[in-house]
């Protein structure tokens, strides 16, 4: 069977080539996207500052149980934003349990400038490292520093640790493989903005303790929701590194994307191996005609798609990974991913896509056989001697559903808040197309008769040829109705997600902020720089804003959120969030602010009690006192700075916002001058910047979103020709009859113009619904923003696609002499 599969496909190179080259593309995206997500999965992070030591207890993640609607629970763990922090006070009581040798506590100090990561001396023992150069730092303004520093024993280096610039001498230079500065430990723990708390606890074992027993007399002693204990490979996991930062956001998106991809193949290869074996129909019913079991003709389509999909696999496997090659270059160059990121070969993405491909071929094959295997042998040619007769009731009710399913995924969309809104519509998005693949014929025959009475006036002859055609095939031009769809749907709807989440969070930011001028500086600003600050003259108000995340409850689980903290003093004066119930000026220690969107999500109202994790894992219960709808421009939570103070990395504020007049500028340029790179910009130019920042975050999610619409792009340019290629019978015909080449290109053009017409209004439709439920659960506001030259390309580009795919096919069909093509079959 094998072998027949083969030669048929040698006389049908057509379909072949158009099934190879969907099957082809679709593994070289899976396996790029497999591939990052393969890299992160296995990346095994290594200990540098806990090298030596034998265990370590830390508080990396915070966990919540939920119920489902089962009864069963679940457990959603995320990363903690700020890092978790341990009770200082555990160190005493570690050091005295047997078969402990040492104990330190962490703890760890942010330098703005240059960027590095301070700790105290007594880490650096953990490391296992000797010192390169120099002695240990014994005063309070001596450092050893990271030989990545450049600088030597002697030396004086300048920090900027809480957006306060100091000089410290140089005693000793270490290599710890980051960029790492050692403070005495009483220094350490004075400059720590975590006052009792420390980072993580390392432990070290005399030599002849058992360390399991130890392990577990640790725990009994570190209250399990505080902290956990971390041994082996584990220890790494504590660490904030950048790896670890990488390791999330690669399996984040590759996953994402990944099965939206998956998904997409799923459309485009069931549309093409449908499309190929409904122009074979004939030859599959020849084949039932002289006996073929409905089983050999079952395996010989299965092995027809097996045979693609294998040669798709040896062809798109190294071009997947030299994709991925390519991709993490260029994350590495955007600073997503660091340089020496371990990137994996692709031993399990590779197998992994193809296997998806075969399994999606050969599932695409049998359902596209299932009719011409169904009916007797004798029946088989004179059942396929005419088009099908409509399809039955099942597919009805299942495109009903699809389209019931479609309408909840929306409303589901526009609860769910800005992190749900994403998945929720391209769920949207693809039970649409799935709607309308399963409806297309009923779609397609419906909108042949509103063209009936048209396209005769615009085309004459041709047109009254056109409109029997798509009448007679309503059901043979579903599946390019669903590839125009698809394409025009994916190209209106997600690529311009990016752009209104944009375009938004400039906008609602810019109209929110009230303060002229901004003062910044690359190091953050001290803590109490607000109230330095609005000392100046000329001063009316000022905000110190630390940006920070939050962890709250979701419908799935929990997930951090981005959230600032300000200083209520003169909060009004220099934002304004748009509140739509309660006060702003309400807002203090113990109380909390929300967009519209996570009240709406958590179901929080003005005067309830909010529960929450700061970024750092300690549990709050906070007042609502103030909703808002610029979420995008101000976060989705807003506390005040004395709420996170000793719950975050850093004690810095990130900007203060100025509101001030004309005079105060000489103040405010002498006081920033006294901070280290300290700068004073004003509105406009902040806003600039907020643009420019999100563009350059922006820069993967537009990456995996252009893929996709090329993908879709490319199964409707296939489907069309193919389906275009397989009219060579019907065009002969016409010719042989009296109809001429030029009303025969009328007659195509026309049926062009209707079914695009069709497919553009309705992938219009669903992408604006897509849109529109994405932009509503984000801002409130039911109509999105596309850009004009951006519909045009859409729009311009599924018609010149639509024309481009079927014009050249036919006028090539068109030079050969209809006699030859008479004979053909399909």
């Amino acid at each position: 069977m094998t072998g027949l599969a083969a030669r048929l496909l040698r006389h049908r190179a057509g379909p072949a080539v158009a099934t190879l080259l969907a099957l082809v593309v679709g593994v070289m995206i899976l396996v790029a996207m497999g591939t990052l997500v393969e890299s992160g999965l296995r990346l095994r992070p290594e200990p540098r500052l806990w090298a030596a030591a034998d265990l370590v207890v830390a508080h990396p993640t915070v966990s919540h149980q939920v119920r489902e609607f089962d009864g069963d629970t679940t457990t959603s763990t995320v990363v903690l934003p700020e890092g978790g922090s341990v009770d200082a006070a555990l160190v005493p009581r570690l050091r005295r349990l047997p078969g402990v040798a040492a104990v330190t506590g962490d703890d760890r100090v942010p330098v703005g400038a240059p960027a590095a990561v301070g700790h105290g001396w007594g880490t650096y023992a953990f490391a296992g490292r000797p010192v390169t150069t120099g002695v240990a730092p014994r005063a309070d303004d001596e450092v050893a520093a990271d030989t990545r520093l450049g600088a030597s024993p002697g030396d004086r280096i300048a920090l900027v640790v809480g957006g306060v610039g100091r000089s410290y001498r140089v005693s000793a230079t270490v290599d710890t493989g980051t960029a790492s500065v050692f403070f005495t430990d009483a220094q350490a723990a004075r400059l720590s903005a975590r006052p009792g708390r420390v980072d993580a606890i390392g432990v070290r074992l005399t030599p002849d303790a058992d360390p399991a027993a130890v392990a577990a007399a640790v725990r009994r002693i570190v209250p399990p929701t505080e902290a956990t204990v971390h041994v082996g490979a584990d220890r790494g996991k504590v660490e904030r590194s950048a790896h670890l930062a990488a390791q999330s956001l690669l399996v984040t998106a590759g996953s994402a994307f990944g099965g939206y991809v998956v998904l997409l193949i799923v459309f485009v290869v069931a549309g093409t191996i449908g499309l190929s074996v409904r122009h074979r129909r004939r030859d599959l019913a020849l084949l039932r005609a002289i006996a073929a079991t409905p089983g050999q003709v079952r395996r010989l389509l299965l092995a027809e798609a097996a045979l693609l999909a294998l040669v798709a696999a040896v062809l798109g496997g190294p071009a997947g990974l030299l994709a991925a090659r390519w991709v993490h270059g260029e994350l590495v160059d955007r600073g997503f991913v660091p340089a020496d990121f371990p990137m994996t070969g692709g031993l399990l993405a590779v197998p992994v896509a193809a296997g998806t491909a075969v399994l999606v071929a050969m599932l695409a094959a049998l359902l596209a056989g299932r009719r011409v295997t169904a009916i007797r042998p004798i029946e088989a040619l004179g059942e396929i001697a005419v088009e099908p007769r409509r399809p039955g009731r099942v597919r009805l009710i299942a495109g009903g559903l699809a389209l019931a399913g479609a309408g909840s995924s929306g409303a589901f969309t526009v609860a769910a808040g800005s992190t749900g809104a994403l998945a929720g519509a391209v769920g949207m998005l693809y039970l649409f197309v799935a709607a309308v693949a399963l409806l297309a014929p009923w779609i397609n025959g419906y909108a042949a008769r509103l063209l009936t009475p048209v396209l005769p006036r615009l085309w004459g002859v041709s047109g009254h040829l056109a409109a029997a055609n798509l009448r007679a095939n309503a059901q043979g031009l579903a599946t390019v109705l669903t590839a125009l769809v698809l394409s025009v749907g994916f190209g209106g709807s997600v690529w311009f997600l990016q752009t209104n989440l944009e375009r938004q969070t400039v906008a609602q930011s810019s109209a929110g902020t009230r303060a002229e001028r901004v003062l910044t500086a690359p190091g953050g600003l001290p803590a109490d720089a607000a109230a330095q600050v609005r000392e100046l003259p000329g001063v009316r108000a000022a905000t110190g804003v630390r940006r920070t995340q939050v962890v709250v409850r979701s419908l799935d689980g929990i997930e951090p959120v981005d959230a600032q903290a300000v200083d209520p003093v003169g909060l009004t004066d220099t934002m304004d969030p748009d509140v739509r119930e309660g006060d702003l000026a309400d807002l203090a220690v113990g109380t909390v602010a929300l967009s519209a969107t996570r009240a709406s999500a958590s179901g929080w109202r003005v005067g309830d009690r909010a529960d929450l994790w700061l970024g750092d894992g300690t549990p709050v219960n906070l007042r609502v006192v103030a909703i808002y709808d610029r979420g995008l421009g101000f976060g989705d939570v807003m506390v005040a700075t004395g709420t996170v103070t000793g719950h975050t990395a850093g004690a810095t504020a990130d900007e203060i916002l100025v509101r001030a007049g004309p005079d105060a500028d000489a103040a405010l340029a002498a006081w920033s001058a006294g901070h280290p790179g300290g700068q004073v910009r004003d509105a406009a130019t902040r806003t600039r910047l907020i643009g420019t920042d999100l563009a350059l975050s922006a820069w993967l999610n537009r990456l995996l979103i252009g893929v996709m619409v090329g993908y879709a792009a490319l199964a409707a340019a296939t489907t069309m020709v193919l389906a275009t290629l397989a009219r060579r019978r019907e065009l002969a015909l016409l010719r042989l009859v009296g109809v001429t080449r030029r009303q025969v290109r009328r007659m195509v053009h026309a049926e062009q113009a209707g079914l695009l017409g069709s497919a553009v209004l309705i992938g219009t439709t669903i992408a604006a619904l897509t849109l529109g439920a994405i932009v509503g659960a984000l801002t409130g506001s039911p109509i999105p923003y596309v850009p004009p030259l951006g519909a045009v390309a859409v729009l311009g580009g599924a018609t010149l696609l639509g024309l481009a795919t079927t014009v050249w096919p036919i006028r090539r069909l068109l030079r050969v002499p209809p006699i030859e093509h008479i004979g053909l079959k399909e």
